[in-house]
């Protein structure tokens, strides 16, 4: 269900069954001519647009004003809006504080933006990250008083932790796309992959006719097709499902 259509009823339903909240997360940036300027955004809405049709979670509105890179092309006139992860960083721990207030525990942000080394992060994802972390141990030091983790009663961390009580758990950041559908569908810039994967989440994004093959890192969306991207979609969405359990 999408939060800003929700009830407050829908809402208290979502928190007692735990169900995923889902945040997409991305950026507006140039991606060659052929393709709309919100690429790496609208994959990870999409997706999860279908997902909710499929099992219960919440969507939340999507933050697109990312950390965009002006390394692809000078701001002026191509639409690029860059915005430094100093800054994301606030947004970020403000809303997942009132996330945690509000009762919500199985909070996921997903990203496509540089995320072809996610491991290492890059900088939209490492200010979500980090204000995830943070934010965490501000709430259990708020909530529990200080020296929460030396008390008795969390003798069995440890072992709770591996029973999945871990309350770090709570707030997770991942790629839209796994390592493992990454290696078959490798990650791209308006290219093969990327196209041909807005071809199948967002077609109204490409257009073809526009394709101007001088840009090097566009040159294999030449080959683009509807059929790759609905394999890949397949598969994006089989283990988007996998990470949030349904």
């Amino acid at each position: 269900m999408r939060y800003e259509l929700m009830f407050p009823h829908q809402i208290r339903k979502a928190i007692d069954e735990n169900w995923p909240i889902v945040l997409p997360l991305g950026v507006l940036e140039y991606h060659g001519e052929h393709c709309v300027n919100g690429v790496d955004t609208l994959l990870v809405v999409r997706a999860f647009e279908a997902l909710e049709k499929e099992m219960d979670l919440v969507l939340m509105p999507a933050f697109w004003y990312g950390a965009a890179s002006v390394a692809v092309g000078p701001t002026a006139a191509s639409g690029t809006l860059p915005v430094r992860a100093e800054s994301i960083l606030p947004f970020a721990k403000e809303l997942f504080t009132q996330l945690l207030k509000n009762g919500f525990r199985n909070i996921h942000a997903f990203v496509h933006h540089q995320s072809e080394n996610f491991k290492a992060g890059m900088p939209t994802d490492l200010a979500f990250r980090f204000a995830a972390r943070q934010i965490i141990f501000d709430f259990l030091d708020r909530e529990k008083g200080e020296g929460w983790w030396g008390r008795e009663e969390m003798r069995h961390y440890y072992a709770s932790r591996e029973a999945g009580a871990d309350p770090f758990s709570w707030i997770s950041v991942h790629p839209l796309m796994a390592e493992e559908v990454q290696k078959k569908y490798p990650i791209d810039h308006a290219g093969l992959q990327e196209t041909s994967l807005m071809m199948a989440f967002c077609p109204e994004g490409v257009d073809m006719a526009k394709f101007d093959s001088k840009l090097w890192y566009c040159e294999t969306g030449a080959s683009a097709s509807l059929a790759y991207g609905q394999e890949a979609r397949r598969e994006i969405l089989a283990s988007l499902k996998k990470t949030l359990g349904g």
